[in-house]
């Protein structure tokens, strides 16, 4: 009877720190990973989640940069630290939903490793070409393609990224065949299709080259999202140029360790909900022509999984692989 009692104290005990600890939650800076390299647009919505929820709850919001692996090597560490809400991630589709089909091992599980705290952003892909190709609009690429099988080529950032994958999907459903050249990222893709050297390329941020469509160097002739890009107004959707339901969309989103407490995941997800409400905030987003996203942690998580198996079903059917 008195070890019962013991363990019992001993439980009451930690239920009433861990309460202590919710409740007082944070009391010091909460650190936030971006799993890729400052300066881009998802440096950017990392930087801006940090500072609209450390301005809700009181607390800095440290920013810190692990890029690798396509974000792998950022996630893992946000799926291995201590699960206490004092590190969270600003994780994407490329490890969420594309990795774990893509790669022979990835470290982490990201249903039992990761627990969804909001989607923060999305980014249209927009199939962007040199002016010296003899076609103007998605119609007319088509056309091309299939009178020229093979001979397009069009810059990705990599295997299995997902500008590369939405490319993969539009020659599904249009039936024609372009010869992917891979870049390690839009720094190099970006010269190399001013100058020519590569006549397409299907970018995953418009940020990238949106100066250069406006300045009439290169030509944005479809958009992947289900609407048009507020930055281009002008530019059709794949859908309207002849693909009905075709969206892809580059997909940005708040996670924790699996065991942080629900309690600390719903203050999380509040912080950013009511940060993501700021000017300050739309600003941001509006500069990388991004689109603010919020849900809640159950929808975040039915997301992942609705894009886990869209993605895993295209990557076996192409047969990719990146190791």
């Amino acid at each position: 009877m008195q070890r019962r009692h013991f363990i019992a104290a001993g439980v009451m005990a930690a239920g009433a720190r861990a309460a202590w600890a919710q409740a007082g939650y944070p009391g010091r800076p909460v650190r936030l990973i971006v799993p890729f390299p400052p300066g881009g647009p998802t440096d950017v919505m990392g930087r801006t989640a940090a500072k609209a929820m450390g301005d809700q709850m009181g607390q800095p919001f440290v920013v810190e940069n692990r890029a690798g692996a396509g974000g792998n090597i950022g996630t893992d560490a946000v799926a291995k630290a201590a699960p206490d809400g004092y590190t969270i991630g600003l994780s994407a589709i490329s490890s969420l939903a594309i990795a774990p089909h893509l790669y022979r091992s990835v470290p982490f599980n990201v249903e039992k490793d990761l627990a969804p705290i909001s989607l923060v952003g999305t980014t249209p892909c927009a199939l962007v070409v040199h002016p010296g190709q003899p076609f103007t609009d998605l119609r007319g690429l088509v056309a091309y393609a299939k009178a020229h099988p093979g001979r397009l080529s069009y810059a990705t950032s990599g295997v299995g990224t997902s500008n590369h994958l939405a490319a993969e999907l539009l020659q599904s459903v249009a039936g024609i065949q372009l010869t992917a050249v891979p870049y390690k990222g839009s720094s190099q893709i970006v010269p190399d299709l001013l100058s020519g050297t590569v006549p397409l390329s299907m970018e995953s941020s418009l940020a990238t080259t949106l100066q250069h469509i406006e300045a009439g160097k290169l030509r944005a002739v479809a958009v992947t999202s289900a609407q048009r890009a507020k930055a281009l107004p002008q530019v059709p959707t794949v859908a309207e140029s002849g693909y009905p339901g075709f969206e892809v969309e580059t997909w940005f989103g708040l996670v924790a360790p699996a065991a942080v407490p629900p309690a600390l995941v719903a203050r999380l997800h509040d912080a950013w909900a009511a940060g993501a409400r700021t000017a300050e905030a739309q600003t941001a987003f509006d500069a990388i022509s991004g689109t603010l996203r919020v849900n809640t942690p159950q929808e975040f998580a039915a997301f992942i999984r609705a894009e886990d198996r869209r993605w895993g079903a295209l990557i076996r059917r192409l047969g990719l692989k990146a190791d």
